[in-house]
Formats: structure tokens, C-alpha cells, sequence
């Protein structure tokens, strides 16, 4: 499909050496960054990735205009797809985490580098961390015999149908795969009621009669 993918052993992290690529001017759209393992792998705000071998690790270079902060939900619903085509049976923590049985199992990371979008994402496939703060999933878990190549493909295909496509669509598929929709939620302390995106990406929260819209944060459900 045009892309060009670089595969790595160990490095530090596929994120990073994007972003050096960035850079240095070596960046070119439609690239793909894979590495066996990290040792600096990273997610939101900074939270350490546990990199073993076995999973897919990747970060995807576009060529960007405008910022579009829909984009994370367009991918979102891509890696959901992707691990739904193989009977994993996946939804969407906001904004583009990916739990299976409640146990998260894939995280994205967006980040805006100059005049490129690098999509990073880590799929749990043959381990998941065992110390981390919350509970993990692996695909061995639900379908057994995935390799990270095999992810990857279908991964691609399905970036490739989804960062195209009207936020409209991508609102509806996203909300049919979110989790908790319409249940309580804890945002910066309070309750709140999650009632899914706006037309413009935003988080729509209910506090007794009145309605919020929340961009770019957390929540917990």
C-alpha cells in the first residue's frame, strides 16, 4: 500500500527514532518505525510502555496539514478493527486505548512533529506487563498464533481505510466500540455521566442537568 517500513531490533524507542528522523529531514510520509523490543518505550503523559519481545511495537510517519485533533479517534477505531478482525474482542477506553474483558491490551500515541503526524502504538501479542497498574490482556489470550508481522498488515490496511474516512463515520464506529458509554465516570474528582463525542471530538459529560464538553484530558471509568 505504499508504505516503507524500517524494522529494528531493540532500540530505544520506535517514537523517538521518528521523531529524529523528523529531524534530521529523513522523515518521508507513509513510513513505519517497527522494533522487536524497547527499552524507552512511552505512551500519554509520559507513562512508561513495557517493551518486551513478542508484540507489535510501531509508530507510523504522516505528512500532516491542518491538525486535526479527530485524527486519534480515526485511529482508534483502526486498531480496534484490526484486532476485532481476529476475534479479539476489543473496545475503546478515550480516547484510543483498546481493552479486552476490561484489560487493556493496546494504547496509541499522537504526536504532531513539525509538518508530520506520528501515530505510535504498541499491541500486546505474546506478553503483557505483570506489574502494572492496572490489569493486561495479550491476543495469545483470544488468538493464538499472531505473530507481529501478521498485526501489522492488517494494522496498515486498516489506518489506511480509517484516518481517510468523515469524522461522522468514525464517530458513530468509535461510540459503537466504546466502553461504559452512558455510565458514571470520575473526572478530576467528580462525578459525571459519559455521553459519547461531539461532532467536533469532544468528550460529552452530563453533570446533573447540564452537559460539558471536555477536550484532551482523563478520565476514569
Amino acid at each position: 500500500m505504499g508504505y516503507n517500513v524500517i524494522s529494528c531490533g531493540r532500540i530505544p524507542s520506535t517514537q523517538l527514532m521518528a521523531t529524529d528522523m523528523v529531524a534530521d529531514g529523513s522523515a518521508q510520509d507513509l513510513t513505519v518505525i517497527t522494533a522487536s523490543s524497547q527499552t524507552a518505550g512511552r505512551g500519554r503523559n509520559a507513562r512508561k510502555w513495557i517493551s518486551d519481545s513478542g508484540n507489535l511495537y510501531a509508530s507510523f510517519i504522516y505528512k500532516a496539514g491542518a491538525r486535526r485533533p479527530t485524527l486519534a479517534y480515526s485511529f482508534a477505531v483502526a486498531a480496534a478493527e484490526t484486532l476485532l478482525s481476529f476475534d479479539v474482542p476489543v473496545q475503546i477506553k478515550w480516547p484510543n486505548d483498546l481493552l479486552a474483558d476490561g484489560k487493556k491490551i493496546s494504547g496509541t500515541l499522537l504526536e504532531y512533529c513539525r509538518d508530520f503526524l506520528i501515530v505510535g502504538i504498541g499491541i500486546n501479542i505474546k506478553s503483557n506487563p505483570q506489574n502494572a497498574p492496572y490489569k493486561t490482556a495479550k491476543t495469545d489470550d483470544y488468538a493464538p498464533g499472531l505473530t507481529p508481522t501478521k498485526v501489522l498488515g492488517r494494522l496498515i490496511e486498516c489506518f489506511e481505510k480509517w484516518r481517510g474516512k468523515d469524522f461522522p463515520h468514525v464517530r458513530q464506529r468509535w461510540m459503537e466500540l466504546a466502553i461504559d458509554m452512558n455510565s458514571p465516570v470520575n473526572y478530576h474528582g467528580a462525578g459525571a455521566v459519559y455521553c459519547g463525542l461531539s461532532d467536533t471530538g469532544a468528550m460529552i459529560l452530563r453533570r446533573g442537568g447540564k452537559y460539558e464538553l471536555v477536550y484532551g484530558d482523563e478520565m476514569s471509568i
